[in-house]
């Protein structure tokens, strides 16, 4: 706890002054600036505001198990940056949300909590407090494992007891436990201290688990080491993970800059036996990458000028015997399936290209018409969106189209790959991913058929 033992002896302007100075971006996915978004949410908490720091660890980006393996592993960084943020804010409540599913994740935070609790880390004074000082709480919550879990809004409705459905109003304007109008989904009701006719936003530090872990470690080393790995625009070390069509399924920490092949050639050894690699997705935020971008350094600018995106480092490899028509179809369904259904055309839109996917990948015969399904609904699914969803669907089932034309006039000729799987992580164990394979029955409204679910006809 060096880190904090540092920022506690300084003020919480000057220690958001040192988090933009190092360039820690957020490693939930948008890789927004740290130092900016806690500088926000400092400006906008007022003096009867009460603040809260919220670990986002509900993971849940298919390829992606760095957050899981980072709590099993040192869940203290991560406690350590969530108690900088109380300096910085300031805040008294800290709140983990995490899975109810994971549990190994749930045991480790809660002992690492228990442990700082009894080694007094928690009642460090708190004289930059708009409230009483005292000591900082930490609930863990433990929620749903649906996708939407983990976007930063419906992540809020969880942890006030609601399901996971995005709100209009991002957590720097609406935080935790309100008095103020509700313009999300449903009401909050009103947890803070304080005269219950006072209007408080309570506005909520939302970062990802490795966020924290981050900010601990600049905090302990400074803004130049930090700094001295990766690049100008993308410092910092990363949590990567490597499943897909490779020898080996991987989770390991690097340096930002290094070249994606020689990532997966030396972590994960290679594209499996004797393939080449075909396209790469970098989870499900961002448009494929192709087999002749796989040399492309691992930074947010390299990657976004290579026609792809770093997201949350979750890269998952396809080797050349696959034909990315089946991918689409895959990446398509997840997205369909745990999208909320708040907004009509995300909904039925993500519906009708997915059946058309899997009309093309599945069926004996395939009207040409599924192209023109496809398209039209492109065009429209994103209209009114309350989060980013429905933009997946458009950005990366249009780059495979748009990348891979003969895989598209192949599935006309014959059937797709129904063996093909997004993999939703349960586990990694022994260079062996563990897929999630209840996914395949999983209905539009969250709830689980006997058998697979089928979308080119009704459910």
């Amino acid at each position: 706890m060096t880190g904090l033992s540092t920022v506690r002896s300084d003020s919480g302007t000057r220690t958001i002054d040192l988090i933009g100075r190092a360039g820690i971006r957020g490693r939930g996915g948008a890789g927004f600036p740290t130092g900016r978004k806690w500088h926000s949410v400092s400006s906008a908490t007022g003096q009867d505001d009460q603040a809260f720091i919220v670990v986002n660890a509900a993971e849940g980006e298919p390829g992606t198990f760095k957050d899981r393996a980072l709590l099993r592993s040192n869940p203290y960084a991560v406690l350590e940056g969530a108690l900088i943020a109380c300096h910085c804010i300031p805040s008294a409540r800290i709140v983990i949300a995490t899975k109810a599913s994971y549990h190994c994740e749930l045991e480790a935070i809660r002992r690492a909590v228990n442990e700082l609790t009894l080694a007094g880390w928690l009642e460090a004074p708190n004289a930059g407090l708009r409230t009483s000082p005292g000591a900082i709480t930490i609930d863990v919550v433990e929620g749903p494992d649906h996708y939407l879990y983990g976007e930063e809004s419906a992540l809020l409705e969880v942890i006030e007891g609601e399901d996971p459905l995005p709100r209009h109003l991002p957590p720097y304007e609406y935080g935790l436990f309100t008095t103020s109008p509700q313009l999300g989904w449903s009401a909050g009701s009103d947890l803070s201290d304080g005269p219950p006719a006072l209007l408080r936003s309570n506005p909520a530090v939302v970062n990802n688990a490795e966020t924290f872990a981050h900010v601990a470690l600049v905090c302990r080393h400074g803004a130049d080491w930090y700094r001295s790995m990766g690049s100008e625009q993308s410092p910092g070390p990363s949590i990567v993970t490597i499943t897909g069509d490779v020898n080996r399924a991987v989770v390991a920490e690097i340096g930002l800059g290094h070249r994606l092949d020689a990532v997966i050639d030396e972590l994960a050894d290679g594209p499996s036996s004797g393939r080449s690699v075909k396209a790469v997705l970098s989870g499900v935020s961002n448009p494929v990458l192709t087999g002749d971008q796989v040399a492309t350094p691992i930074t947010h600018e390299h990657l976004r000028a290579a026609g792809g995106g770093l997201g949350s480092a979750g890269f998952i490899v396809y080797g050349d015997d696959r034909n990315m028509i089946d991918v689409a179809y895959q990446v398509s369904r997840f997205l369909h399936v745990e999208s909320c259904g708040q907004c009509n055309p995300c909904k039925t839109g993500t519906h009708d290209i997915t059946a058309a996917l899997e009309a093309l990948v599945l069926d004996d015969r395939t009207s040409s018409d599924v192209v023109a399904t496809i398209q039209r609904r492109m065009q429209t699914v994103t209209d009114a969106s309350r989060c980013y969803l429905p933009s997946q669907e458009q950005i990366l089932i249009a780059s495979i189209l748009n990348r891979f034309p003969d895989d598209l006039a192949r599935r006309f000729i014959d059937h797709g790959d129904s063996s093909v799987v997004l993999p939703k992580l349960i586990e990694i164990v022994d260079g062996k991913a563990v897929i999630d394979e209840a996914h395949a029955r999983k209905r539009s409204d969250w709830t689980y058929s006997s058998t697979p679910v089928r979308f080119s006809s009704v459910e």
